[in-house]
């Protein structure tokens, strides 16, 4: 009894030093990846769970393509909701979280220490994952507000954002193209379901708020409160576009939200950034799980926008350098031109330039 009882303890003493080792193995194989994202009514957060979804393969997934992840062995990805664009390039930079999204114009800006971000030190380390899709710049007033135009916004109480948004950088550029500044309004910083709440109680006139549509939060306002979505076009939009390069002038279809007509507005990108110091394998792996044929159903299902992100545009307005990892991807999927091609079409242009002097030599001659 006493050898039975003996060879009981030693079995459950490797048993569990089995299992120990087992945990501490699969804990030392997993990765975490976060992705900086947006409040939780807008389009960004969304997103970034069907995308952190695609890219994660925790220990014990099934195979992919046999109803399994099809993500990277062992990460875990999350997304995690912020203030928006720019709290995400500065929380890359610092390294507090391993990637974001962010307006493609607040990512130059930050990678070149220029326009709204002069004076700063450049983000060199800042580096592109993928292109997204494109945000719209909606401003929302309420249908009887009287409110048709950015110039009649004057005396108004106006939401901007969240100071460390990019809503809160456009609105303030929307409004300086069109003649007036946050002087000239009373500005409120208030964010998705907050700022419609506001509107609908009177305590606001308009909001800004840029997202791809349709975003949830104006989605729900819609269908509560006759809403108009107020035209971003004319002169401010052409000197917009014409001054910065990010921005391009767009349309938001009628019935993208309840009873709300066709709208002539500004968009922007939604791009994906990290840190160059992220490893480049890791960011070569996590680039081809998002581009895999599995994570397109994730992407189609998940969400409106979904649809729209692809890898034919996953290099569209892209003004930051690609990390090294995805540019790998890119260069295998033929979606870019590697350096030594690209040394090679310059040379062969030289070469073309040289032979057109020398046939102007010969008849000169």
């Amino acid at each position: 009894m006493s050898k039975i009882t003996k060879l009981a303890q030693i079995t459950a003493a490797a048993a569990f030093a089995v299992g120990a080792w087992a945990s501490t193995a699969a804990a030392q194989d997993l990765k975490f990846f976060t992705i900086g994202t947006g409040g939780t009514a807008y389009t960004y957060y969304p997103v970034g769970g069907v995308i952190a979804n695609a890219i994660s393969k925790p220990p014990g997934s099934r195979e992919c393509g046999k109803g399994g992840s099809c993500g990277v062995d062992g990460l875990i990805a999350s997304a995690v909701s912020s203030r928006g664009s720019v709290d995400n390039v500065n929380a890359i930079i610092s390294g507090l979280r391993n990637s974001g999204f962010a307006q493609s114009d607040v990512a130059y800006w930050a990678y070149t220490g220029t326009g709204t971000m002069e004076g700063k030190e450049p983000a060199k380390d800042l580096r592109t994952i993928a292109a997204l899709f494109e945000e719209h710049i909606h401003l929302v007033a309420l249908a009887d507000s009287g409110i048709n135009s950015v110039a009649d916004l004057a005396g108004k109480r106006v939401s901007l954002d969240e100071p460390g948004s990019g809503t809160y950088v456009d609105a303030k550029l929307i409004l300086e193209s069109n003649g007036l500044s946050t002087d000239d309004v009373t500005a409120e910083a208030l964010k998705g379901g907050a700022a419609s709440e506001a509107l609908r109680n009177g305590k606001i006139d308009a909001f800004f708020v840029v997202a791809g549509y349709p975003t949830g939060s104006l989605v729900e306002l819609a269908s509560a409160a006759d809403i108009k979505l107020v035209p971003i076009d004319g002169a401010g939009a052409k000197a917009l576009t014409d001054k910065y390069g990010f921005f391009a002038e767009g349309v938001i279809p009628a019935d993208t939200y309840e009873g709300v007509g066709e709208v002539n507005t500004v968009a922007v990108g939604a791009q994906w950034f990290t840190s160059a110091k992220e490893d480049d394998d890791l960011i070569y792996a996590i680039t081809k799980a998002l581009w895999n044929k599995e994570s397109r159903k994730l992407l189609d299902v998940g969400h409106a926008k979904g649809k729209t992100i692809t890898p034919d545009t996953a290099l569209n307005g892209v003004g930051v350098p690609l990390h090294a990892g995805a540019a790998r991807f890119y260069e295998e999927a033929g979606l870019v031109v590697s350096m030594d091609d690209d040394k090679s079409a310059i040379m062969d242009e030289i070469g073309k330039i040289e032979a057109r002097i020398e046939a102007l030599r010969e008849m000169i001659k």
